[in-house]
């Protein structure tokens, strides 16, 4: 289960400089032998700079984008690679790119790295060129296609994404799991070991849920329960509702190994927002109300276990 342990906020280079100048050194100063005078230039202050953390708060991955949209010093610990941390903070420049009003970005990219960039959409311009002593090519990514068709009445936009924000506190949690249920419209996902009774037991969130599935003729929720065992023999508001309501909800087992052993939770809705915690039995984690990136990342799990595992028959004596 390919989960993310980490999380990617902006940062903020007066506060943050260390942190990010912590993981560059690491990876273009002392991994690559770039010179410091070089990897840390004066553009620094100017940048939106981005950076991500591992569960405990260490920095672990870096990127930047001016104003103009190049990006640049997008670096990843050499632990932290090929668990999807790169991918991550390049999403959250372009998701960034985008709100700025950025039509394309472009980039000087070190030619081993061309395979990821051009896994966007990169695509190449130009010639490869020496920077730094390292080979490098110069690649832009186009944001909006230009549309040519007949102008028809102007879509809704998208709300701009939301930088993920770290909770530390039950009542943070339960304010965030509340908004998170309201703001969906058709389909929620929840993913938890035992609908832990200290937030999915609260009042205020057994109707949230009830109004979300009434709001709408379709409206649908998904659990994938890791122990629904050890809820046979107690009363749980959320199952009483299921019973209720069966046809609005759908709830499943898992039963392969690595999905048995996950000890995180997380929410997601259908609007680009999810709450993901750590640890299912604690509350600190981080959330965010549309931060699509993380979002789809943690919907694509959630599909992948749902479809490995079994329906949850344990609660056909509440004729679920």
């Amino acid at each position: 289960m390919d989960i993310p342990n980490y999380y990617v906020e902006p940062a903020n280079y007066t506060v943050d400089c260390d942190a990010l100048m912590a993981v560059r050194e690491s990876v273009f100063v002392a991994e690559q032998g770039i010179s410091p005078e070089v990897e840390f230039d004066t553009l620094d202050p100017l940048c939106h700079h981005f950076i991500a953390r591992d569960v405990h708060g260490r920095p672990i991955g870096t990127g930047r984008l001016s104003s103009e949209g190049k990006i640049g010093r997008m670096g990843v610990l050499v632990e932290w690679r090929g668990q999807g941390v790169g991918a991550s903070l390049l999403r959250t420049l372009l998701e960034k790119a985008r709100n700025l009003g950025l039509t394309a970005v472009s980039a000087n990219a070190q030619v081993a790295a061309l395979g990821f960039y051009e896994r966007f959409g990169f695509e190449r311009a130009g010639e490869v060129f020496l920077e730094a002593g390292i080979p490098h090519q110069f690649i832009r990514l186009a944001l909006r296609a230009v549309d040519n068709k007949p102008a028809r009445a102007t879509p809704k936009p998208r709300p701009a994404s939301v930088p993920a924000v770290r909770l530390d506190t039950v009542e943070s949690t339960l304010a965030a799991s509340l908004q998170l249920i309201n703001a969906a419209r058709r389909q929620l996902y929840i993913f938890s070991r035992d609908l832990e009774y200290g937030l999915y037991g609260q009042n205020e969130i057994v109707e949230a849920l009830k109004q979300c599935v009434l709001r709408n003729s379709n409206g649908v929720i998904e659990l994938i329960i890791q122990e629904p065992a050890g809820l046979r023999s107690q009363t749980h508001p959320v199952l009483e509702l299921a019973q209720r309501l069966p046809s609005r909800f759908s709830i499943r087992a898992p039963v392969e190994d690595e999905d048995l052993q996950y000890s995180s939770a997380f929410v997601v809705n259908d609007q680009g927002g999810y709450l993901f915690r750590l640890l299912g039995n604690r509350f600190e984690g981080h959330w965010s109300p549309n931060l699509p990136s993380q979002n789809q990342q943690l919907r694509d799990e959630f599909q992948r276990v749902w479809q490995r595992s079994r329906p949850c028959t344990e609660f056909r004596v509440l004729g679920l």
